[in-house]
């Protein structure tokens, strides 16, 4: 047995060209954290939380993070804080799968 919920849950991820995969690693009354496992040209699209901060943690490869109409090509391990009502979002502009967690609190 593991303590890391990580490694098990993007294991068997591979998405196709353009396509985004997920798995919630962490759910609690308190807080989500989710991986998203984005393939070569794949985007999370731009959105926003009102009422939580999200925080992007990119662990595999180098994906572009979007913050309030910045952009930034971001190596992993990187972490990027997005505070309530900041527009964010990801892209994967690479060849290479690209992975990256967002934990989302407080949930409400």
């Amino acid at each position: 047995m593991t303590l890391d919920s990580y490694a098990t849950a993007v294991a068997d991820l591979d998405p196709a060209p353009g396509e985004v995969e997920t798995a919630e690693l962490v759910v609690t009354d308190d807080a989500l954290v989710k991986a998203f496992v984005l393939g070569p040209d794949a985007a999370v699209d731009p959105h926003e939380h009102a009422d939580a901060t999200n925080v992007f943690h990119v662990v595999e490869g180098e994906p572009t993070v979007i913050r309030d109409g910045d952009e930034e090509a971001l190596a992993a391990p990187a972490v990027v804080p997005n505070e309530r009502g900041a527009v964010h979002g990801a892209r994967n502009d690479t060849t290479d799968r690209a992975v990256l967690t967002a934990t989302l609190a407080p949930l409400n």
